[in-house]
């Protein structure tokens, strides 16, 4: 053997370099992506904020946004309406949530599969309904109470501030119903018996036991739904604008009206930023302190709770959630979907289907935008997760270098409101050198920004009950980090993934005030349509659309029950 062979041999191998290792590459390229998707924005949006007539500095967009009293007293109509909502979805929610998780009241199930569909529901769909149902002139139900009376008038008015407010909580209380259905299934039986045993009957025992137990929850969920409220575009524009109600999110759209003011719209949004910031952070606090509620551990035993007689009261209660948030709602539609003129109501010569035909055959832009929010929202929800994957997996195993900053980058986006994100990205991405405005492309990015967030979290969990010595074993015998991830971790969790993939689907189905600025007349989608077709006074074709786009996402919400589990939609990770 010659002295190079043997050379050769005796000398030690180098070690592979770490910076040879693909996957350190994929994961340094999602981190530039997040900075383009999530950093980019919101510096826009801040940039846009201070940047005055000539280009250079100046405050003078915050004087003309916040300086006049009609611009502060949508921000304080906005802050009174959260408020009411808050209240109002806490009133639907806590009880409901108590009844299913803690009591013997019959038809629980029944009960959870109504909040389920409540949370499904699209809210401007649900606004849209109510204002079939109880508009003060037309409106069915102040029909019947006219023809039962024979009063001059129907009693409800939908049109004012409390009919937005209840429209509203209709379809948020099913947040409250979760945390506090979560809080309360840690919660041991053995504390309540405990203080039934010192004398304590049961709705003190309620009182000073089990709500003060779940309380941070129900606060917790409390501030996301304020949040939700002051930020939300669809409902108020159907029924506050009408009303002569002028809220924050209106007022940032006016300033997307003739002649543009982008400026004064980014430093309007500024204050809802700030605000959203503090809340998020008070929510998180709050919810920390969540761990005193399995003081029992969770071995703790829980039964339901006999409640008497009153399970009979608390269950009409459920039913007259579940009619009023969902079954009113879906019979309107419908009715209107099969009607020649929906004020008629259901009298012999008003039955038709050409509505359906209409927006099958005839109507191009109903067709276009049926099809548009199916691929946008399935697009969306495909990179949602293996972004959300990718994420989760390097922050969990803390494989790329400054696993706490991606991490960062990936959940910003849940501090920053759907109508001021929009504005961000419409700042970033619609002018040159990207010039995406009115495309899909630029729907789909709005929509991965707006819930990449839900896909991290949702993948986390997943990712932390799996044992890492699976994957520390495909390492031994020679596999790459992407081999590990593509063929032992996506396995593993495909029951998990196909559930966020649709639950993603269904709440883009839904998005609203992220896409009001950003589409265009080829890339219209479903809610951006209805506000089109209500201020056309086109009811009927409306309804229709409203009931196509309910079966789709009933459908693929029955496909998730079935591999994910029926509480996909509504588990909190």
């Amino acid at each position: 053997m010659s002295e190079l062979a043997l050379d050769a041999q005796a000398r030690p191998r180098a070690a592979p370099s770490r910076w040879a290792d693909p996957s350190l590459w994929l994961f340094g390229a999602l981190i530039a992506l997040l900075v383009l998707l999530v950093a980019n924005p919101i510096l826009r949006l801040v940039a846009e904020s201070l940047r005055g007539a000539d280009g250079g500095f100046s405050l003078a967009s915050y004087a003309a946004a916040l300086g006049r009293s009609r611009h502060l007293q949508a921000l304080l109509n906005s802050l009174y309406l959260g408020v009411a909502v808050t209240g109002l979805a806490a009133l639907l929610g806590v009880p409901l949530a108590l009844a299913v998780s803690r009591t013997n009241m019959p038809g629980r199930g029944l009960t959870h599969l109504g909040v389920l569909a409540a949370f499904v529901m699209p809210n401007f769909l649900g606004a849209i309904a109510w204002i079939l149902l109880a508009g003060p002139n037309a409106g069915w139900l102040n029909r019947a109470w006219v023809a039962l009376s024979g009063a001059q008038g129907g009693p409800l008015n939908i049109f004012s501030f409390w009919g937005l407010a209840f429209v509203i909580a209709l379809y948020t209380y099913p947040l409250v119903y979760v945390f506090t259905k979560s809080a309360l299934d840690l919660v041991s039986t053995e504390l309540e018996d405990a203080a039934s045993i010192h004398g304590a009957g049961k709705f003190h025992t309620l009182a000073r036991v089990t709500l003060p137990l779940v309380l941070p929850s129900i606060v917790g969920a409390g501030i996301l739904i304020f949040l939700e409220t002051i930020a939300l575009y669809g409902t108020p524009a159907l029924i506050a604008i009408p009303a002569g109600l002028n809220l924050a999110t209106t007022q940032i759209v006016s300033f997307f009206e003739y002649p543009l003011r982008v400026e004064q719209a980014a430093a309007f949004s500024m204050p809802i930023l700030a605000l959203t910031i503090a809340m998020l952070v008070l929510q998180r606090r709050l919810l920390a302190k969540k761990g005193f509620v399995s003081v029992s551990g969770k071995g703790g035993e829980r039964r339901p709770f006999d409640i008497g007689w009153w399970k009979w009261p608390l269950a009409a209660y459920a039913a007259l959630v579940g009619l009023l948030s969902v079954l009113l709602p879906l019979a309107i539609l419908l009715a209107a979907s099969v009607s020649k003129a929906w004020g008629r109501g259901v009298v012999a010569g008003n039955f038709t289907l050409a509505n359906f035909h209409t927006i099958f055959f005839e109507q191009l832009t109903v067709r276009s935008a049926l099809l548009n929010t199916v691929l946008y929202s399935g697009a969306t929800a495909l990179v949602c997760v293996g972004m959300g994957l990718c994420v989760a997996y390097a922050t969990q195993r803390r494989i790329t270098p400054f696993p706490n900053l991606l991490q960062f980058l990936a959940l910003a986006p849940v501090a920053v409101p759907g109508l001021v994100l929009a504005i961000g990205l419409y700042a970033a991405y619609a002018g040159p050198p990207f010039s995406l405005y009115g495309t899909g492309l630029l729907i789909v990015i709005a929509f991965t920004t707006r819930f990449l967030p839900i896909a991290v979290v949702a993948s986390g969990a997943s990712i932390r009950s799996l044992n890492p010595e699976l994957e520390e074993a495909g390492r031994i015998l020679g596999a790459g980090r992407l081999t590990v991830l593509r063929r032992i971790v996506v396995p593993l969790l495909s029951k998990p993934l196909a559930g966020v993939f649709i639950l993603v689907f269904v709440i883009c189905t839904k998005e609203l005030s992220t896409a009001v600025f950003l589409t265009g007349p080829a890339s219209r989608v479903v809610s951006v349509l209805t506000l089109d077709l209500s201020e056309q006074g086109n009811y009927e074709v409306l309804a229709a659309m409203g009931v196509v786009l309910v079966v789709i996402v009933t459908a693929v919400v029955g496909l998730g029950m079935r591999i994910a589990g029926r509480d996909f939609m509504l588990r909190r990770s």
